[in-house]
Formats: C-alpha cells, sequence, structure tokens
C-alpha cells in the first residue's frame, strides 16, 4: 500500500526504505519505491538496453539524458544527468555508479557518493526465455531538490515525499515498459 493524500496509500504503487519508516514518513527514512516487468529477451540484450544512460530520456516525462563524465561504466564512474520538473525548471545532477556487475547490477546514487540525494538502481534476473528487469529508487538522505522543498515547508514532508514518489514511479513505469519494447523488438 502507499500513502495518499489522506494517509493512505496509493493503489499498487509500493514502497521501501532505507531505514524507518517514521511515523510521519521523514527523508531520513530513505523512502523509494519499485517497478519490476518481465522481458522476453535475453538478458545481455536487456543489460545493454538498461545501461545506456541517454535511452530512458526516450521515455521519462523528467529526465533528458546524460552523459558520462570520464572512463564509463564502472564501479566509480560518474555522468551528469539533465533532468526537467515544472516546480524546478531545468538542472543537471552528478551521478556516481556505486553498483555495476554485468548482466545484474547497475546501480548510482546522485549529488553525493556518500551522502547522496538519491540512489537509482536497474537489478536483471535471468528467467526462463525471458528477463526479469527491476528499476528501484529511493530519496536521500543527502542534499537534493526535495530537501530544498522540505526545508521550505518542513510541515508538508510527508505529502511531498508521496507526491514525489508517484512521479517517480510513474515515470518508472514508463521506462521499464520502454526498455522492454525496445528488448523484444531488437532482433
Amino acid at each position: 500500500m502507499a500513502i495518499g493524500a489522506d494517509g493512505e496509500w496509493a493503489e499498487g504503487v509500493p514502497r521501501t526504505f532505507g531505514s524507518g519508516p517514521s511515523d510521519p514518513i521523514r527523508l531520513a527514512d530513505e523512502p523509494g519505491t519499485w517497478v519490476e516487468v518481465e522481458v522476453a529477451a535475453p538478458t545481455d540484450r536487456v543489460w545493454a538496453i538498461a545501461t545506456d544512460i541517454e535511452l530512458p530520456a526516450r521515455f521519462s516525462d523528467e529526465f533528458l539524458g546524460a552523459r558520462w563524465t570520464g572512463d564509463g561504466p564502472g564501479v566509480g564512474a560518474s555522468f551528469v544527468g539533465r533532468n526537467r520538473h515544472p516546480a524546478m525548471g531545468e538542472w543537471e545532477v552528478e551521478s556516481f555508479v556505486d553498483g555495476y556487475a554485468v548482466n545484474r547490477t547497475f546501480g548510482w546514487a546522485t549529488v553525493d557518493r556518500v551522502n547522496p540525494g538519491s540512489r537509482w538502481r536497474f537489478d536483471l534476473e535471468p528467467a526462463v526465455g525471458a528477463t526479469v528487469l527491476r528499476f528501484s529508487m529511493s530519496l536521500g538522505p543527502g542534499p537534493s531538490g526535495i530537501s530544498i522543498a522540505i526545508a521550505s515547508m518542513p510541515e508538508k514532508e510527508p505529502r511531498i515525499l508521496r507526491h514525489r514518489i508517484l512521479e517517480h514511479h510513474a515515470n518508472m513505469v514508463r521506462t521499464v515498459e520502454g526498455i522492454r519494447t525496445v528488448a523484444e523488438a531488437a532482433p
């Protein structure tokens, strides 16, 4: 169950916590969400698509694209992502690869390696005739646009977090569905 405007969870939106949860929810809880799809394609094909840091821009309402800032990909590599949101305009954020195992895991932390503004991760699991693709994320505990919004309206922290998680979840669904479409259409 996911929290709705009245305190109830939004239907069908899973949530995770790096710690917590508090009552009410706080950024320090590292709240997040995940989506999962089965892709009728070999794992190496799904991996090649999921690790293309530009590809999600084709499907997301917010993510505009990214570029590697050095050698990449691999643990320790970094890239700069470009984003746009109606409430914040356009911005860039540096991200640091903190999980990388070929055909298994591709993860990154934003803003700061040690105290990230958010964490993102693709996990792939081979299945019979398919690949299970899971895309997960968590907010905080470090500085980000969401921490700025919360600092300006601390009494609305649970509502701000709920809204942001639901926005991310919708874009994540579009992204994994897009990856599935591309992977399944490939020869």
